[in-house]
């Protein structure tokens, strides 16, 4: 992290704390005439990679063949469903110095790590059937998309994972940092429905991440409703509840960073994204 950024920070995290725990609102105004136009390529982009198999999956109705294993209508069952999804656009990961609140509520100055990203409803869905000319092609929609972010950091050497901490003091200075002019939202305040052809920012944020990381992936949910589900042999049994030991995984987005630096000495510049010999990003079943 660079010098002005340090100093920055020290200045100015002490007050965005004051307001926070006063209850005041902070207000940047819009004085710039809008949110700041980012260059080509600051905003990486993912591939939503949408597969004509996550409409439909097959599946024996365990609850009916527990009771009769020759009933063949309940075997096989293809069980259909409608795939939405939402864009995703992310700046690389990044980090600043904020005064937090410790448990004795005294101020502390952390190091937090945080991610920038954006999510756009297309207003688009894989459908659940063949079009009449055998084709699954996306269509139109008219639906807002509930988006219930979720995010966790995990690190490859060490097996530690973190999730995205709300640390509202930290938000302020992200804000003034990245742009005075655009409203970035927590992970608890991107819960909420999305309109066809909006768009919304929001930012990830980790504290007390362990400095000697190295490899570390960032694994973001919500981003689609398209899921798999099993149910294991001999997992429901005649008169359990239905469902009984059904496993269910959700579609995530796997982000692979690196981080060639040491312990001692941690600064944003050491992120790349992607990790040597793998892939910068891929979809994920978990």
């Amino acid at each position: 992290m660079n010098r002005s950024t340090r100093l920055w920070t020290w200045c100015a995290g002490p007050v965005f704390s004051a307001l926070a725990f006063s209850g005041a609102v902070v207000s940047f105004g819009q004085a710039s005439g809008g949110p700041r136009a980012l260059a080509p390529g600051v905003m990486k982009e993912v591939d939503p990679q949408l597969h004509e198999a996550e409409t439909v999956s097959r599946h024996s109705v365990v609850e009916l063949v527990a009771v009769d294993p020759s009933l063949k209508m309940a075997q096989n069952v293809p069980f259909r469903r409608e795939v939405w999804y939402l864009d995703f656009k992310f700046k690389p990961m990044r980090m600043i110095l904020v005064d937090v609140p410790d448990v004795d509520g005294r101020m502390r100055e952390k190091l937090i790590w945080y991610m920038v990203y954006s999510v756009t409803n297309p207003g688009k869905v894989m459908p659940s059937v063949k079009a009449v000319d055998g084709t699954y092609e996306l269509q139109d929609s008219d639906k807002p998309v509930l988006f219930i972010p979720e995010f966790r950091l995990a690190s490859h050497e060490f097996g530690k994972v973190y999730p995205d901490r709300v640390i509202p003091v930290a938000m302020g200075p992200i804000r003034m940092r990245e742009d005075p002019a655009r409203e970035f939202l927590n992970s608890v305040e991107m819960v909420r429905p999305i309109k066809p052809g909006e768009t919304v920012w929001g930012v990830a944020t980790w504290e007390n991440v362990d400095p000697r990381i190295d490899r570390f992936s960032i694994y973001a949910s919500g981003l689609t409703n398209a899921y798999r589900w099993e149910d294991p042999p001999g997992a429901y049994q005649p008169g359990d509840t239905l469902g009984k030991g059904r496993k269910f995984t959700r579609k995530t987005l796997k982000l692979n960073f690196w981080r060639p630096g040491d312990e001692y000495y941690e600064h944003e510049k050491e992120f790349r994204l992607g990790i040597p010999g793998e892939v910068d990003y891929e979809w994920v079943y978990r």
